[in-house]
């Protein structure tokens, strides 16, 4: 359980969503993972990314900028692996 971990995933996610991404990797947390954002473990990237993909989506059509997100958040997961 890591404050750190939610904070570096909403680093990354600052990258395409910009001041939106806090709220944004919140609740993909909260309505998906049913956790806090200080409660993410490790296992729980998986689905995140998967949700997160699907998320993002709704926003762009631009399928490499999605791949180019999910690829750093599994790079993450790998990282702390």
């Amino acid at each position: 359980m890591s404050d750190l971990l939610y904070r570096r995933v909403v680093e990354i996610t600052e990258e395409y969503l910009g001041p939106a991404a806090p709220r944004f990797v919140a609740r993909q947390i909260a309505f998906h993972l049913h956790k806090t954002p200080a409660e993410l473990t490790d296992q729980d990237l998986a689905k995140l990314i998967e949700w997160g993909r699907v998320s993002l989506g709704l926003f762009t059509e631009d399928r490499a900028l999605i791949d180019e997100y999910t690829a750093k958040l599994s790079q993450l997961a790998l990282n702390r692996a």
